[in-house]
């Protein structure tokens, strides 16, 4: 079968490609290191106003900020630049749904790294350092990778909490699950949930904190260990999101060996993951897997039919392959009794 997208019609579109995407990538990554929507939260500004809080050079401000109007993140009223309602509620840090850890971290990390993906993809290796445990050390480091963890896990929650049946479940284990901002908010939404995070031991401390910031530290257990080397908490229910990626397909199929011995009989294994479609027509989750060469030593986004391969192989049934959100898929595999 021939697949082919209708995206690219004309030279235009190739220099847009090119080149006008990863320049509007880098303003929205400078507004959000400069804080330009935190100070505007704040009240409206004027481009001076705004320019001098941002400590900025008058050449090119009021482009700048021109141009994160025309993206539609700001809007100028006129001499006066404010928050976009969208911009307002997810790229204000003082805003609970805030993405900007995630952001932020690509700044930092993948949009220098996107730099090399020539030399990646003539080797195969990545471009960035694997400095994962020395980040755990870095205070700083650490909780700009939480706050994108966190990002990713408040926009999934409320799908995940109501695209499984919870009532019959009494415990439930997040496995690589940070300082357990996805099972703090999907026992929130299911208050006769016991609910546990498997991670490394680092992140306890965070844990213990953010799960009383939320309200269910009562019924938050932290499990510290190497998911590779430890055994798996056992609950009734485990999730394993937005981790299967980082790591080869033969360590995929180990972690989920793992899980079926965890899980307890009739329970169930949650996986979900930015997984490839058969046809390639939306580059979406194509790039994040390139993403994955760029950063881990054998990660890679993978199609759904390889998920339920490793599920059937360490003995669960699979019950269900279904959309999560925009862009993720969940699968739900079940033991037996």
């Amino acid at each position: 079968m021939t697949t082919q997208t209708s995206r690219i019609t004309g030279p235009a579109e190739i220099i847009q490609l090119g080149k006008t995407a990863f320049c509007t990538a880098k303003v929205l990554l400078s507004a959000l290191e400069l804080r330009v929507f935190a100070v505007l939260a704040e009240q409206p500004l004027t481009e001076p106003q705004l320019r001098e809080r941002l400590d900025l050079h008058p050449r090119a401000s009021r482009d700048f900020f021109d141009t994160l109007v025309a993206l539609g993140l700001l809007v100028r009223d006129g001499e006066r630049y404010s928050n976009t309602p969208v911009a307002g509620r997810f790229l204000d840090p003082g805003e609970p749904a805030y993405v900007g850890g995630f952001l932020e971290r690509s700044d930092r990390i993948l949009y220098p790294a996107w730099g090399d993906l020539t030399e990646a993809l003539r080797t195969g290796k990545p471009r960035v350092d694997n400095t994962f445990r020395e980040m755990l050390e870095d205070p700083a480091r650490l909780s700009s990778y939480l706050g994108m963890m966190d990002a990713l896990s408040t926009m999934l929650a409320p799908l995940i909490a109501n695209s499984f049946d919870w009532k019959s479940v009494k415990t439930y284990a997040d496995i690589g699950g940070a300082r357990g901002n996805l099972v703090s908010r999907v026992a929130r939404e299911h208050e006769h949930l016991s609910v546990h995070v498997f991670d490394l031991p680092p992140m306890e401390k965070q844990f213990h904190a953010h799960t009383e910031r939320l309200g269910v530290a009562d019924r938050a257990t932290f499990h510290p260990g190497d998911f590779f080397a430890d055994p798996l908490p056992e609950a009734d229910v485990l999730t394993i999101g937005h981790v299967l990626h980082n790591w080869s397909p033969a360590e995929r199929r180990a972690l989920v060996k793992k899980a079926f011995q965890a899980v307890h009989p009739g329970g169930a294994l949650i996986v979900y993951d930015r997984m490839l479609a058969d046809e390639p027509t939306d580059p979406e989750n194509l790039v994040i897997s390139l993403d994955m060469l760029l950063t881990t030593e054998g990660g890679s986004e993978y199609p759904a039919g390889e998920c339920r391969e490793w599920m059937e192989e360490a003995g669960f049934t699979v019950e269900s392959v279904k959309p999560l959100g925009d862009h993720d898929t969940l699968i739900v595999a079940r033991k037996a009794s």
